[in-house]
Protein backbone atom coordinates (compact mmCIF):
# COMPACT_ATOMS: atom_id res chain seq x y z
CA UNK A 1 0.00 0.00 0.00
CA UNK A 2 2.98 2.64 0.86
CA UNK A 3 4.78 1.55 -2.01
CA UNK A 4 1.81 3.09 -4.16
CA UNK A 5 1.38 6.06 -2.44
CA UNK A 6 5.12 6.53 -3.00
CA UNK A 7 4.91 6.42 -6.81
CA UNK A 8 2.03 8.53 -6.68
CA UNK A 9 3.34 11.08 -4.91
CA UNK A 10 6.66 10.55 -6.97
CA UNK A 11 4.71 10.72 -10.32
CA UNK A 12 2.77 14.07 -9.25
CA UNK A 13 6.14 15.69 -8.25
CA UNK A 14 7.70 14.90 -11.50
CA UNK A 15 4.44 15.62 -14.29
CA UNK A 16 3.97 19.32 -12.30
CA UNK A 17 5.99 21.99 -13.86
CA UNK A 18 7.13 24.59 -11.61
CA UNK A 19 6.98 28.13 -12.80
CA UNK A 20 10.47 28.95 -12.57
CA UNK A 21 11.37 25.83 -15.86
CA UNK A 22 8.59 27.72 -17.93
CA UNK A 23 9.86 31.22 -17.24
CA UNK A 24 11.80 32.88 -20.46
CA UNK A 25 13.32 36.11 -19.95
CA UNK A 26 13.25 38.97 -22.17
CA UNK A 27 17.10 38.65 -23.20
CA UNK A 28 16.46 34.77 -23.97
CA UNK A 29 13.37 35.85 -26.32
CA UNK A 30 15.94 38.70 -27.67
CA UNK A 31 18.88 36.24 -28.53
CA UNK A 32 15.99 33.84 -30.07
CA UNK A 33 14.85 36.35 -32.36
CA UNK A 34 17.80 37.78 -33.12
CA UNK A 35 18.64 34.39 -34.20
CA UNK A 36 16.09 33.79 -36.57
CA UNK A 37 16.12 36.54 -37.95
CA UNK A 38 19.63 36.02 -39.04
CA UNK A 39 18.94 32.74 -39.89
CA UNK A 40 16.44 34.07 -42.61
CA UNK A 41 19.09 36.78 -43.73
CA UNK A 42 16.60 39.07 -42.94
CA UNK A 43 18.15 42.93 -42.88
CA UNK A 44 16.45 46.26 -42.85
CA UNK A 45 12.74 46.51 -42.97
CA UNK A 46 12.10 43.31 -43.24
CA UNK A 47 14.11 42.30 -40.11
CA UNK A 48 12.11 45.30 -38.01
CA UNK A 49 8.70 43.74 -38.50
CA UNK A 50 10.20 40.26 -38.17
CA UNK A 51 11.68 41.06 -34.87
CA UNK A 52 8.36 43.24 -33.63
CA UNK A 53 6.24 40.50 -34.32
CA UNK A 54 8.75 37.87 -32.57
CA UNK A 55 9.23 39.85 -29.30
CA UNK A 56 5.09 40.35 -29.49
CA UNK A 57 4.78 36.51 -29.79
CA UNK A 58 1.34 37.02 -31.81
CA UNK A 59 2.56 34.07 -34.36
CA UNK A 60 2.12 31.05 -31.33
CA UNK A 61 0.94 28.28 -33.03
CA UNK A 62 -0.25 26.67 -29.78
CA UNK A 63 -2.83 29.17 -29.58
CA UNK A 64 -3.88 31.65 -26.53
CA UNK A 65 -4.98 29.07 -24.46
CA UNK A 66 -8.41 29.76 -23.90
CA UNK A 67 -11.44 27.73 -25.12
CA UNK A 68 -13.08 28.06 -27.58
CA UNK A 69 -16.56 29.56 -27.49
CA UNK A 70 -18.87 26.71 -28.41
CA UNK A 71 -21.72 27.38 -30.61
CA UNK A 72 -25.27 26.83 -30.23
CA UNK A 73 -26.62 23.76 -30.75
CA UNK A 74 -28.92 23.47 -34.21
CA UNK A 75 -32.36 24.09 -33.63
CA UNK A 76 -34.92 20.88 -34.65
Amino acid sequence: MYRYALWAVALVAIAAPTGQCLAVTAKDKMETCKFGADDQKLQGAARDAFMKKCMANRDDPRGSGAPAPQAAPPKQ
